[in-house]
């Protein structure tokens, strides 16, 4: 791993954040920084400990003799368990999430429709 991978790993994990909890403004790019600051809060502590990581690693890439100071070993570490925790909630699930929730919504209107028609077909005699 070398200095120029910090900035890719970081800002992935800045988008898989942004996906799974929100926060971000459409055509804006998500940085690590304004997403731990905005919903760094929804990651469990753990995790949170490992994103510190990334953001502390992410401010020194930019300068070149803080770089050398960064622990590749445990930056790799810290990108590897956040990204395994904020994966698998990826846009698709979330988009099957939502429309079986749609689904549902409507289908139990459509059950309560029918209660009341059959209720008010009982109230007249048709029944």
């Amino acid at each position: 791993m070398s200095i120029e991978n910090i900035r890719p790993m970081a800002d992935e994990v800045a988008g898989l954040m942004a996906a799974r909890f929100g926060g971000l403004r459409r055509g804006h790019q998500a940085d690590l920084d304004s997403m731990m600051r905005k919903r760094g809060g929804a990651l469990p502590r753990r995790l949170r400990r490992e994103a510190r990581i990334l953001l502390d690693g992410d401010r020194m890439a930019g300068h070149p003799k803080l770089a050398r100071q960064v622990n590749f070993d445990r930056f790799e570490r810290a990108h590897k368990a956040l990204t395994h925790y904020l994966r698998p909630l990826g846009k698709g699930a979330r988009l099957q999430g939502g429309a079986v929730s749609i689904a549902a919504s409507v289908i139990l209107g459509l059950m309560i429709l029918g209660a009341v028609a059959v209720w008010i077909m009982l109230q007249r005699g048709l029944i």
